[in-house]
């Protein structure tokens, strides 16, 4: 537990408005030298544009900002980096051809400086990842390493720029059980150096697990703290959504019949990231299907197969009983099968498109929405307009352009514009990444619906948690291979942890030999 007086952080009354909406509303909170305060808040609550007024990337209408005392001039990124400010990202910001070396420097000194700066550079970058547990070679090439390597190497370039106060973004959102245990061994070595962390994230016993005290916003205000000693997961929930935050239960079922079967199926490498090895997955009405593993390795490959992005270079697709010959995105919606895409941003939405747009983008050419090339838009109106009443899509309108949305209003749009279709099969990719527990309720009580109604619904996850809590069944992806099935509760985090890592199949190896 923290017990310095040292204040490293202090934000006073933090006030952001954008037109007629106050993202923050005289926000103020402060963290100690060698303190983890973590940040909670439903998605919208106005996390990302406090951290922006930190980071110098927005300018407070109103409200101060100050590292150790010394307050930051607003609107200037460079004065809060001088000042000694990091932040890990959720989506890593790496260069994939540059060695790890190479990253860290990168901004620091030019990447064809001198031997003896390369050398002093190398041997610093070692002893901190000596000193806070960060193993990782400068030498490899961040397009070679895992996504537990490349946060260390993220870490690492903060480390390197002697920051003093770090925010961490959804840190454990890729990490496999035995990463996220590294990680906060690393954590809790950083903060007895006496470096100040700003936790943010939507895993509440990970915060219970890290954090000294907690900051919780809702709709723009500092709704209550607490230190973590004092307060539990339930009682978090509730500051965050205003009411008791309740899981859906997940009652056992009879899966019915086969509805899509991949036999032996073998995709191509795409650079890096790794092709399907003879996988064989039978997607079952009635059932969740659980995918779990470490992101790049094979989820994408297995998710444009599914969805009807590309077909495989060897093996068999079966759709209802029948081998499928031609296959694209058009026949699998064709065929019944609904999308919630990995990235909602880039491949779920398109940016400047209005809701309405939106809401029909697979469905426009149907007889529901248009008629000899023209759309009718009174339809497609009242149809964008349902979803927003019926799944709580909070906007100004369906004209509104989607960009203009959280991620959990524009995860709730797509999880709409799915179930809306009564499909037989859910690609579920990633579909609760980055949002609160109040949307990750709902948007697994939905899929649970459409379970319930016979739909099969494939969820690909990195978030173990979540297919441990809702699949009927679980595979592991590692590396194009895909483990054998596991039924619910039959396997513990560990043991499906070694599985991610690939330790699993090289035993089932070792046996069958």
């Amino acid at each position: 537990m923290n017990t310095s007086t040292v204040e490293a952080l202090r934000l006073d009354a933090i006030t952001k408005r954008f037109g007629e909406l106050t993202a923050n509303d005289a926000v103020s909170f402060s963290v100690h030298k060698g303190e983890v305060v973590a940040l909670l808040g439903e998605n919208g609550a106005g996390k990302t544009t406090l951290m922006n007024i930190l980071f110098g990337q927005y300018t407070a209408d109103s409200g101060t900002v100050s590292v150790f005392g010394q307050e930051l001039p607003p609107g200037n990124s460079r004065a809060a980096l001088d000042a000694g400010v990091g932040m890990v990202h959720q989506h890593f910001t790496l260069a994939d051809n540059l060695t790890v070396q190479e990253n860290i420097t990168l901004g620091v000194q030019p990447l064809r400086s001198l031997r003896t700066d390369r050398a002093a550079a190398r041997t610093k970058i070692l002893d901190l990842a000596k000193k806070f547990h960060l193993s990782v070679s400068p030498d490899a090439r961040v397009g070679s390493l895992s996504v537990g390597e490349r946060q260390r190497v993220e870490i690492l370039k903060a480390l390197y720029r002697d920051v003093r106060i770090l925010i961490l973004d959804e840190p454990t959102a890729v990490l496999t059980p035995q990463e996220t245990n590294d990680l906060f061994a690393t954590l809790k070595v950083a903060t007895e150096s006496g470096l100040s962390i700003i936790f943010i994230s939507h895993k509440l016993h990970e915060v219970m697990a890290i954090a000294d005290r907690v900051v919780v916003l809702r709709h723009g205000k500092m709704t209550g703290g607490a230190r973590t000693a004092d307060t539990d997961k339930h009682a978090l929930a509730a500051m965050m959504m205003g009411v008791e935050a309740k899981a859906p239960s997940v009652a056992p079922v009879q899966a019915g019949e086969t509805l899509l079967e991949l036999k032996r199926g073998t995709t191509p490498n795409i650079g890096n990231a790794p092709g399907l090895k003879s996988v064989s997955l039978a997607l079952k009405s009635g059932q969740i299907i659980g995918l779990a593993g470490v992101a790049g390795n094979g989820q994408s490959a297995l998710a444009s197969l599914v969805g009807g992005s590309n077909g495989p270079a060897e093996g068999e697709i079966v759709l209802n009983g029948n081998s499928v010959r031609s296959w694209t995105p058009r026949h699998a919606v064709q065929s019944g099968i609904a999308r919630i895409p990995e990235d909602r941003h880039k491949t779920g939405t398109i940016a400047d498109f209005d809701l309405t747009e939106n809401a029909i983008l697979e469905r426009y050419n149907t007889s529901e929405f248009s008629r000899a090339g023209w759309l009718n838009w009174g339809k497609s109106r009242a149809f964008a307009q349902g979803i927003i009443d019926k799944y709580d899509v909070r906007c100004p309108g369906a004209d509104t352009p989607i960009r203009l949305l959280s991620g959990g209003n524009m995860q709730k749009l797509i999880l709409g514009r799915v179930l809306e279709a009564n499909p037989q099969i859910i690609l579920a990719n990633q579909p609760v990444r980055g949002l609160d527990i109040g949307a990750v309720n709902y948007v697994h009580s939905q899929l649970l619906a459409a379970r319930d109604r016979g739909a099969a619904v494939l969820l690909i996850s990195e978030d173990l948690d979540e297919v441990m809590a809702l699949a009927d069944v679980i595979h592991v992806i590692a590396d194009g291979r895909l483990s054998p099935e596991f039924k619910r509760g039959e396997m513990t985090p560990a043991e499906l942890g070694l599985w991610m890592t690939g330790q699993g199949f090289e035993t089932m190896v070792q046996h069958a030999s």
